[in-house]
């Protein structure tokens, strides 16, 4: 098995120039933006220079690191279902998952920066006074309060951490411990199976309903909907299956992950077209109930987005195109079969997920915090990059550490005979 790998020269020229940008694009907003500046506390919705630096910050540390949280889901619920058509190319959401730390620690110092310099300009109920003259507010302080949103943001990142690192540490074993036979391998695969479950569990507690209630819903902390938190799952684990084929495709070209064919890319192909009209099943469902029903402590929050019949808002156009981005394009282009098994095309809609969902992600705290200052600058732009870099190189540094196919897995056989 020619399962080592170098990084070619190209890979890491990419990867230092994406982070090189986007160094260069943070001390730009450090110097143009004022980020340290005081917080105008003249009400909920004052806008200074200072706002859209954290937002973007928040915007882009949540989303990314949501993105390479969801490889390590990926791994353990087809872990949980038995599934055997996946090892093969198994080490890419490892390597995926292996930058949650990174992005983890990053993402944690954003967010208490945010909340315990007082920002509340990015959360309203940051402030003490509007909180105690605020009926929704005041009802919400139980958990909307910086000690809550500490303790649980510090637990949440830290239990993605130690369970996605015992998952793959498992993974890694069987490396050393060379071919199973029935009876150890048998054993392997239910703790794999143990650990898979606890983490999917956490996994529910944290992605699929509490973190996107406190680190993104909060922004507008008047309103609530039953589907944010599936909605962002969704939104974030598309984008990860996205990613997965990115890498895999990259590894194939260069050679490698020999047992991985085009039965295993329309397998990954399939989970980004139905995790697309998922995603769009929730947009629809929380767009549509909210419009049906017209409660305006509901309805304001698209009407931030979208305005009104005689007054478009100003991210109409971004609201919008977000739906065509993330529904209509892989809905049309993904849906044919030969076009989930051709590399150059997957690779294509892998790209356009992944910007489509950051746009998604982008309208989820805009809106909220920089208000009708709508206007996408550069620096969005240089942020992302500066992420993309950090995921390439934690990527690239695991994939060159390890093995690219866990030989001795129980299912290797059956990922190497798939056919879907």
């Amino acid at each position: 098995m020619n399962s080592q790998f170098e990084l070619p020269g190209s890979y890491k020229k990419w990867t230092a120039g994406l982070i090189v940008a986007g160094l260069l694009a943070l001390i730009y907003g450090v110097v143009m933006f004022h980020p340290f500046a005081p917080v105008a506390h003249e009400g909920h919705g004052e806008f200074s220079s200072s706002t859209r630096f954290w937002a973007v910050l928040l915007q882009n540390s949540v989303y990314w690191l949501l993105v390479v949280n969801a490889a390590m889901f990926f791994i353990c619920v087809t872990t949980m279902a038995m599934g055997g058509w996946q090892v093969a190319l198994r080490r890419v959401p490892e390597a995926i998952s292996s930058v949650v730390p990174i992005l983890g620690i990053v993402t944690f110092l954003i967010l208490m920066t945010i909340v315990w310099t007082g920002r509340t300009d990015i959360y309203h109920w940051l402030d003490k006074s509007a909180v105690a003259h605020d009926k929704i507010l005041n009802g919400k302080s139980g958990f909307l309060n910086p000690t809550f949103y500490t303790i649980w943001s510090a637990i949440c990142i830290l239990m993605w951490w130690l369970l996605g690192r015992k998952m793959r540490s498992l993974s890694l074993e069987t490396d050393k411990n060379g071919q199973m036979d029935y009876e150890t391998g048998k054993k392997w695969i239910w703790k794999n199976t143990v650990w898979a479950s606890l983490y999917t569990v956490f996994f529910g507690l944290s992605v699929a309903s509490t973190a996107p209630w406190l680190w993104l819903m909060s922004i507008d902390a008047h309103w609530y909907s039953t589907m944010y938190s599936w909605y962002t799952f969704a939104s974030s684990f598309v984008s990860g299956m996205s990613l997965i084929a990115l890498f895999v495709i990259f590894l194939k070209n260069r050679g490698r992950l020999e047992y991985v064919t085009e039965e295993h890319l329309h397998d990954v192909g399939k989970f980004m077209f139905a995790f697309s009209v998922f995603w769009t099943y929730l947009w629809f469902s929380q767009y549509m109930l909210i419009w049906y029903s017209n409660q305006p402590e509901e309805t304001k929050y698209f009407i931030e987005r979208i305005g009104t019949s005689g007054n478009p808002g100003p991210y109409k156009g971004i609201f919008f195109f977000n739906l065509i981005v993330n529904f209509v394009c892989p809905l049309l282009i993904l849906m044919k079969r030969g076009v989930k098994r051709n590399w150059t095309m997957v690779s294509v809609m892998a790209v356009l997920i992944i910007f489509g969902h950051w746009i998604d992600f982008y309208q989820m705290v805009m809106p909220g915090t920089v208000k009708e200052h709508a206007e996408m600058m550069p620096f969005e732009f240089g942020i992302a990059a500066l992420f993309i870099g950090l995921i390439m190189w934690g990527v690239g540094r695991y994939l060159t550490k390890h093995p690219l196919v866990a030989k001795n897995h129980p299912f290797l056989k059956e990922s190497i005979i798939h056919h879907t």
